[in-house]
């Protein structure tokens, strides 16, 4: 039997029960209960069953480690972008480290009120994961009278007072997070931004997870992804049917990969004798069976010259990661109804070739 006191309460616990001056190193998870309130739970769900690590990931973990380990106060990282990305791996491999460095973590997947208090209270250094943090916090109405869950955590991101804490947050959506989070490194310190998957990054994972006898599919699914974006998940399960036996025209077929919105993409038309030509950022549908018509202009107003393909003649030129459709396969026509001197001008540039490339997301950080 063991008796535990607490202030001037005392209760009553089997011979199971230890005690700690701080928390060892391993993984909790907060819950809660009604009549107990708070508690941690140990959790076992930081795994990571990746042989190999692709991209800075690594680099990165040790770089957020050697900041913690170098602030005299709390610190933020924020780990943004789409599913299937790299998020969770990132927070794994962070959580993993911080582990080996003796560092509890503590995993919070839901709001309740109060938290923040609770967490503040822990006096130790220790990780506070916050997985899908738009979700979990951002999603949330409270209840009336009560503060709004994100804004009932600035205090705790911003204290010191109960040990040095670092905070991670994961997020799909940055436009959930509240304004004192994003531009505030005084904050949140980091904000590591994780992308769609290049065409380098594409070959050197399916040249991994593929069997070498499905290597020539390799190029077919990198001109894939540059139409349509493929994270991690998407390049994971095409590898699997085609070591299956599946080819890639098959299994794109039937996998859960699916076009549910028009992409946006760039088109640049070439010419043999003149100044090449814009259309840019238009929602087309690669994958439909109908003809697709742009309209070019010389000076961005004057729409004389129109162009069609069918997506179904385009090629991918892979040393310049681009679509072509080369000039024979182009129908080129001209609107007869401007100034009949500037239509002969236009007739005279011979095409070359259309180019076309996928508009990738704005990058969120500054490039100096």
């Amino acid at each position: 039997m063991k008796a535990i006191k607490i202030g001037t309460k005392v209760e009553i616990y089997n011979d199971t029960v230890m005690t700690y001056n701080e928390l060892p190193a391993r993984a909790y998870i907060v819950r809660f209960e009604k009549m107990t309130g708070f508690y941690l739970d140990e959790y076992t769900d930081i795994q990571i069953k990746e042989e190999k690590i692709y991209g800075e990931h690594m680099k990165k973990v040790q770089k957020v480690l050697r900041a913690y380990d170098i602030f005299d106060r709390n610190l933020g990282v924020i780990l943004s972008g789409y599913k299937g990305i790299g998020k969770s791996l990132f927070a794994k491999l962070l959580s993993e480290a911080a582990i080996r460095n003796g560092i509890p973590i503590i995993v919070v997947d839901q709001y309740i009120p109060g938290i923040a208090s609770y967490i503040e209270a822990i006096d130790q250094g220790v990780m506070v994961l916050f997985d899908e943090f738009d979700k979990t916090f951002g999603d949330v109405k409270p209840p009336d009278g009560e503060i709004e869950p994100q804004a009932a955590l600035l205090g705790l991101f911003d204290g010191i007072a109960q040990g040095k804490k670092l905070f991670v947050i994961t997020c799909n959506d940055i436009r959930k997070l509240n304004d004192f989070f994003v531009n505030r490194p005084g904050r949140f310190h980091y904000h590591f931004r994780f992308d769609y998957p290049s065409a380098d990054e594409i070959r050197t994972y399916l040249y991994d997870k593929l069997g070498r006898e499905h290597h020539h599919e390799i190029e077919r699914i990198v001109a894939f992804s540059r139409k349509v974006d493929l994270n991690y998940d998407c390049l994971r399960a095409i590898a699997f049917e085609l070591n299956s036996g599946e080819s890639f025209h098959s299994a794109i077929e039937d996998l859960n990969i699916i076009n549910l919105s028009q992409e946006r993409y760039n088109f640049t038309i070439y010419f043999e004798n003149g100044s090449p030509m814009y259309v840019r950022n238009r929602n087309v549908d690669f994958f439909n069976d109908e003809e697709i018509v742009l309209c070019f202009a010389e000076d961005d107003y004057n729409e004389i010259l129109t162009v069609g393909f069918w997506t179904a003649d385009s090629t991918y030129d892979f040393k310049n990661n681009c679509a072509v459709v080369t000039s024979e396969k182009l129908r080129i026509t001209y609107d007869e109804d401007y100034e009949e001197e500037y239509v002969r001008k236009v007739k005279k540039l011979i095409v070359d070739r259309l180019e076309i490339r996928k508009v990738r997301e704005k990058s969120l950080h500054y490039a100096v």
